[in-house]
Formats: structure tokens, C-alpha cells, sequence
């Protein structure tokens, strides 16, 4: 084994993973540095989401290794890995997932409490960023009160408010309209600068890979780049483009 360069807080190299039998992942390598926000991008079922789970230790790629901070995480076992989602990681799912028996600032403290924070702290820091996502007013509402894009928004309460070493966000805005889409990214990147947090972020929206300090695309389970051809020989305006496997 090869440790990974010393500034880079995730590496992964030659990922393989199968899905019954189908390739979700050939071949993926890529490094994540401290304090990056990355967008993973791609169309629908070209392995962003699987990517994802290999990096954050949530599935063991078939083949291929992946570290975090130096430390091997494809040796890792079960308990080990919870440990490390638990302590150093968060996650945002495309669609939120909420303990329905707490109300929201319980659910977006939980986090800290599984920690051993005290409660009054716990509470405090997720005032704080149910307030920074505009839902402040619902802190005392149960899930079934909320509308889904709020249960959404108390879900990356939730991930931004014990402060990950990593944030690994899937799809984090697709149940939001545009105009809150727009507000909730920015305060997710902001929040993410500010603390020092590494974003790990999969979507197939141009507008939101835009707001990341660099893209890394898979089609089909493998990294593409994509290579911008001169113009055409008749003098016609415009630049063609195609996708080359790396």
C-alpha cells in the first residue's frame, strides 16, 4: 500500500464496485484536500452515490483502497468505520430522514449528544443553524409538522452542526425549489469555508458544481474528463466537447 500525499484528507485509488453483478464503479481514483468542496457530477446512475459510500466508509469497495487522513479506511473493521462516520464525518441523503419522536432542534442536535455534548450545548449549536437556514421558527415542530423541504433544511442542520472533519452531501438541495436551493448552498459553503470542513458534494445540477472549488465527473462508474475540441474548419462559431475516460 501507498500512503496518500500529506494534504489530502480523503484519497481513494482504483475504486471497483458491483451491484449485483453490474459495474457501479471501474477503476476511480481521486484525492479530496482539507478544507476542499468538491463536486462529484454526472448524470443519474453514473456512480456519484456509491462513490460517495466508498469514501465515507459506508460500503467496501470490491477492490481499491480509500484513506482518511493517512489512516487506511478499506482495512477498517464494522465498528470501526461507525465510529469514524460518527465522529469525523456527516451525511446528507437526497431525501431527509428524521427521528419522528424528537422535534427539530433535537434532531439536529442528536449528532452532539451521540457525542457526549450536554444537552444545553447541543441545543444552542442547533438554534444556531436551524436560525442560519431560516427555519428557526420550527425548532419545537415535529417532522410530521414540516413541510419536506423544512425536514430538509433540519437535516443539513443536522450534518453542519458538530462541525465534520467531512461532509459527504448527496443531492443535498434536490427536494428544495430554486430560490431556496440558491440560499441553502450558500450558507452550506459558507458554513463549510468558515468551520474548515471538506465537502464531498454529488449532484447532476451545473448551478450547484458551480458553487464548488472543483468537479470531478463519472459517466458509467468511471471518471471523465472532458476535453474542449478547436472550432471547426469552416470558421463557424462555437467549441464541441466530448468526454474521454481517465
Amino acid at each position: 500500500m501507498v500512503a496518500p500525499p500529506d494534504n489530502d484528507v480523503l484519497w481513494a485509488r482504483a475504486l471497483h464496485v458491483k451491484h449485483n453483478g453490474s459495474p457501479a464503479l471501474t477503476g476511480v481514483s481521486l484525492g479530496v484536500r482539507e478544507g476542499e468542496i468538491l463536486a462529484v457530477g454526472g448524470p443519474r446512475g453514473s456512480g456519484k452515490t456509491t462513490l460517495l459510500q466508498c469514501l465515507s466508509g459506508q460500503l467496501q469497495a470490491q477492490q481499491g483502497e480509500v484513506w482518511f487522513n493517512s489512516t487506511p479506511v478499506h482495512t477498517m473493521g464494522p465498528l470501526t468505520r461507525e465510529r469514524l462516520r460518527r465522529d469525523r464525518f456527516a451525511w446528507i441523503d437526497p431525501a431527509p430522514v428524521l427521528v419522528p419522536e424528537l422535534n427539530a432542534w433535537e434532531n439536529a442536535a442528536l449528532p452532539l449528544m451521540l457525542r457526549g455534548v450536554s444537552r444545553r450545548r447541543a441545543k444552542t449549536a442547533a438554534l444556531e443553524w436551524l436560525d442560519r437556514l431560516d427555519i428557526g421558527g420550527c425548532a419545537r415542530k415535529r417532522p410530521y409538522a414540516l413541510l419536506h423541504a423544512e425536514r430538509q433544511r433540519v437535516a443539513i442542520a443536522r450534518a453542519l452542526a458538530p462541525a465534520p472533519t467531512v461532509l459527504f452531501a448527496d443531492e443535498p438541495t434536490a427536494p428544495l425549489h430554486r430560490a431556496d436551493r440558491a440560499h441553502v448552498l450558500r450558507t452550506l459553503t459558507t458554513a463549510a469555508r468558515s468551520h474548515g470542513i471538506t465537502v464531498v458534494l454529488a449532484t447532476h445540477d451545473a448551478d450547484t458544481a458551480a458553487l464548488a472549488d472543483r468537479t470531478v465527473s463519472l459517466l458509467d462508474g468511471r471518471r471523465v474528463n472532458t476535453v474542449h475540441l478547436p472550432p471547426v474548419a469552416d470558421g463557424a462559431e462555437g467549441r464541441a466537447a466530448c468526454s474521454l475516460s481517465v
